[in-house]
């Protein structure tokens, strides 16, 4: 008997009806409510032919979609969105050139260890390896800058694949992860059928740190004269910032911090060295060299930091505390390492302190504080150390700034005195110009209660100056600051300093007027803005931006004369540190 004519027997008395089957769902609006599910609120998003079906699908769905006038904005907005508010930034692009303009803001995540999950269209599996139109091998070109990624063949897979990119995103040391869909996976009808299983093989996040670790670590402060914390950006990432504070003052330890941990360890307090490497203070960076014991808790010894490794902190015992194994001994050989939790640890250690006066290495530290304080020789001229302070004194300390990258970037870290974790948002590792405008958008998004300043330079704020489009259509009120000086100004101080200030390409006036006119651009996208060209107007100026509603763009000319100081030179040490 065919199926078409076979009879179904009669229902026993009492036998519960059969279950119905799963309405049937296209891939993309599947994956869409996977997203849901994960609780993404936001999606940065740039549509193009193999993502046009996930757009479908997010029209219809509860999550706000932002349009980046660029995929790199986009990637960077995602950043930023996740180095503020801890949570997984997303962002979407298409295949081919819309996939490779996200490398840069993929890469810069990967450096700086911020969860992202980057989601790109792909042609149709049939087309895949036959250079088709706008076919990029995704996968292949981010391995080395991904924590992980899936290159989905089942939209059946996707409900289990979205939860493992989450989870591989945020945990552990936090990383981008890829997840690239072809076209034909997207419009696949399947049962809309969310559940989800992680099944993450060689995959484990080291968390406690064991009670003989934690006693290693106990007696070697006992045993050290001149102890100091060197705190990474892990303090952030993995919410240790309050068990940092309670480590240093319940075992009396002074603290210095990366770039990227600035904010772990208030600016303002006693024990606090600021930062140190190539532009922190003189003080941190001779107290990281010349303490017997130095402590080092979600940091990587980056070059940066230590300069010429084989003479960074040469007569210390080095204890190197991370979650991710690989670190340890990479670039510093530890004495003592140690492969866990940052906040898991601190909370074993302050359970039982010993504390130490250590009064002779106060004092000493004390000495170099007075000795060599973060300053400047003021002029008559608009500094950009005297913006940056007064947009500090201003917003009283409370604002987030979101520098590019550049001499605005090191002004900003130096000058602006940070209190609180996420309070600096910086390209640390990549060091990528044009990161801060959308990503200062992104976080603006993600938080917008706070007051998020953009500080830029021209040749930064330039990269991605379209997001201003982005800003005016979706009203985002970031602040924007551009410390104008006609240079790619870090560039052009190492040729003043080692290349006989030989000008390579790095001055961008045209003319005698300073080019571009940032405050018409802004105009032409409906967005306030303001110029300054005395210091006597500074303060006014920027008091105007604050009290204004919405987005503001503020381009301040400075002189090119200032450099970035302290300076220690490339593959120098602290001994060789420029101070003016």
């Amino acid at each position: 008997m065919s199926t078409a004519t076979r009879k179904k027997a009669p229902a026993k008395a009492g036998a519960a009806a059969p279950a119905a089957p799963a309405a049937l769902i296209k891939g993309a609006e599947l994956l869409i409510r996977c997203l849901e599910r994960q609780g993404v609120r936001l999606v940065f998003a740039y549509p193009g032919g193999q993502a046009i079906e996930l757009h479908q699908a997010l029209s219809k769905s509860t999550i706000r979609v932002v349009l980046p006038r660029h995929e790199q904005g986009g990637a960077f907005a995602a950043d930023g969105f996740a180095r503020i508010s801890g949570q997984v930034g997303v962002c979407m692009a298409t295949s081919g050139p819309g996939a490779t303009n996200l490398l840069t803001g993929i890469a810069d995540a990967y450096m700086d260890s911020i969860p992202l999950v980057v989601i790109t269209g792909q042609v149709p599996q049939r087309l895949i390896g036959k250079n088709a139109f706008q076919e990029t091998d995704i996968i292949g070109m981010t391995r080395p800058i991904i924590k992980h990624s899936f290159l989905v063949l089942d939209a059946a897979d996707l409900p289990s694949v979205v939860a493992e990119a989450f989870h591989l995103a945020a945990s552990g040391r936090p990383g981008p992860v890829m997840i690239d869909i072809p076209k034909d996976v997207q419009q696949k009808l399947v049962p809309a059928d969310l559940q989800a299983r992680i099944s993450l093989r060689a995959y484990t996040v080291p968390a406690a740190a064991s009670a003989a670790e934690v006693e290693t670590v106990r007696a070697a402060i006992t045993a050290s004269q001149r102890p100091c914390v060197l705190a990474g950006g892990g303090i952030i990432s993995g919410n240790a910032t309050a068990e940092l504070r309670t480590f240093a003052e319940s075992y009396n330890l002074p603290v210095t911090t990366t770039l990227m941990g600035v904010g772990a360890f208030p600016d303002s307090h006693p024990l606090s060295l600021k930062w140190l490497g190539m532009h922190g203070t003189y003080y941190a960076n001779f107290a990281a060299n010349e303490c017997d014991l130095l402590i080092n808790i979600g940091a990587r010894f980056d070059d940066r930091v230590t300069g010429n490794v084989q003479n960074f902190a040469t007569t210390a015992k080095i204890i190197h505390i991370d979650i991710d194994p690989s670190e340890i001994n990479k670039n510093k050989h530890a004495d003592i390492g140690i492969v866990c939790d940052a906040k898991d640890i601190l909370r074993k250690l302050n359970h039982h302190p010993v504390r130490q006066e250590y009064a002779a290495w106060h004092r000493q530290i004390a000495e170099w504080k007075r000795k060599f304080p973060l300053t400047y020789k003021k002029t008559k001229l608009i500094q950009p150390q005297y913006v940056v302070e007064t947009i500090y004194e201003l917003t009283k300390g409370q604002a987030v700034i979101v520098p590019g990258v550049g001499q605005h970037q090191m002004w900003a870290a130096q000058y602006y005195k940070f209190e609180r974790p996420r309070q600096f948002l910086t390209s640390g590792g990549l060091g990528s110009m044009g990161f801060g405008t959308p990503a200062a958008m992104g976080a603006k998004l993600a938080c917008p209660d706070a007051l998020v300043i953009n500080i830029d330079g021209d040749g930064s704020f330039q990269m991605n100056i379209q997001e201003l489009g982005t800003i005016h259509t979706e009203n985002i009120g970031v602040k924007m600051v551009i410390l104008n000086n006609q240079h790619l100004g870090m560039v052009a101080q190492w040729e003043d300093r080692f290349y006989g200030s030989n000008r390579g390409n790095t001055v961008l006036k045209t003319g005698d007027r300073p080019y571009p006119e940032f405050v018409q651009i802004a105009k032409g996208y409906h967005i306030p803005g303001r110029e300054v060209w005395t210091r006597a107007e500074v303060r006014d100026a920027i008091r105007d931006m604050l009290e204004t509603d919405g987005p503001f763009l503020l381009d301040v000319h400075v002189e090119y004369q200032e450099h970035v100081l302290p300076m220690i030179p490339p593959g120098g040490t602290y001994k060789n540190i420029i101070m003016e």
